[in-house]
């Protein structure tokens, strides 16, 4: 398959990248700079500009652009790059493929779809959530329109929380827990989908060549857990205690908006649509996935 990404310099991208050309596929990467090499194309989602040549041929375009939630706090004008980085570049993308008769866009998306679930188990089939990360998911999902209209097949991957060896979340926490300052956010009984990168890449490459799968798919693993129950295997994991809470009002505090909308809060979703295809999971449980993700 000759693939186009967008996206292709963060974590997932990167470890995308990497694996397509392990399996022989031809990959080529959407750049918002002067192409520094063949595999390079430039465009500028802010103009609507996408270099000519780029999608020509192309068997499938995956975009994983978007401005991450955790990287700063939440003022007025982050909220809006966070969705003007993802609705901008999908809308773009969406017209770009059906201009140039690409059948395959696996577009973005996140299980912040759901909003707070509570202990409630949310799928596909389940409605959209209320909250700032929810509508930005709505409106990103529907950001893809032009392209299912225009006969392309539309995946929007609902991605959870990566647990990555190279960096991410765990990248952050790792250190803490690694001097024992581990602990439970808040109540601890939020839950909090999640996904071994090595799962989330093999989860997209499984959508793009299993033709029957389209729409929205959660890409997480079988079995949410809540914050104290991930505390717990972080600790077992890095063999520290992780005794500490830190209460709720601390978390809004240090961190604002996002604190209460995405550390406070979660959703217990599973992916129905993957396992209903026939989707196998190299890392279905915590204690599995923070082994690969936290060896050293």
């Amino acid at each position: 398959m000759r693939v186009i990404v967008a996206g292709s310099s963060g974590l997932i991208g990167k470890a995308l990248v990497e694996s397509l050309r392990g399996a022989g596929h031809d990959v080529a990467r959407l750049v918002r700079h002067a192409p520094a090499g063949r595999d390079e194309f430039e465009w500028n989602p802010e103009t609507g500009f996408v270099d000519a040549g780029a999608l020509r041929g192309a068997d499938a375009v995956v975009n994983l652009c978007g401005a991450g939630i955790g990287d700063k706090r939440w003022s007025g004008a982050y909220k809006q790059a966070i969705r003007d980085s993802r609705l901008t570049t999908t809308d773009v993308l969406a017209h770009a493929v059906v201009e140039a008769q690409v059948p395959v866009l696996v577009n973005g998306s996140a299980v912040g779809y759901y909003g707070d679930t509570g202990d409630r188990i949310v799928d596909e089939r389940s409605s959209a959530g209320s909250g700032f990360l929810a509508q930005v998911c709505q409106d990103w999902e529907d950001a893809t329109t032009p392209a299912y209209d225009g006969g392309v097949r539309t995946v929007s991957i609902r991605t959870a929380t990566v647990l990555s060896p190279h960096g991410g979340m765990l990248g952050r926490l790792r250190r803490l827990y690694s001097f024992g300052l581990g602990g439970r956010l808040g109540s601890g009984r939020q839950y909090m989908s999640w996904i071994s990168l090595a799962d989330e890449v093999a989860a997209i490459e499984f959508v793009l060549t299993h033709g029957e799968v389209q729409g929205p798919v959660n890409l997480c693993a079988p079995e949410p857990v809540t914050n104290a129950r991930f505390n717990a295997a972080m600790g077992r994991a890095l063999r520290r205690p992780a005794p500490w809470m830190v209460p709720g009002f601390a978390v809004t505090a240090m961190i604002g908006e996002f604190g209460r909308e995405a550390v406070l809060t979660g959703q217990r979703a599973v992916p129905a649509a993957l396992e209903q295809a026939g989707f196998s999971f190299l890392h279905p449980s915590i204690d599995a996935a923070l082994a690969y993700a936290l060896e050293p």
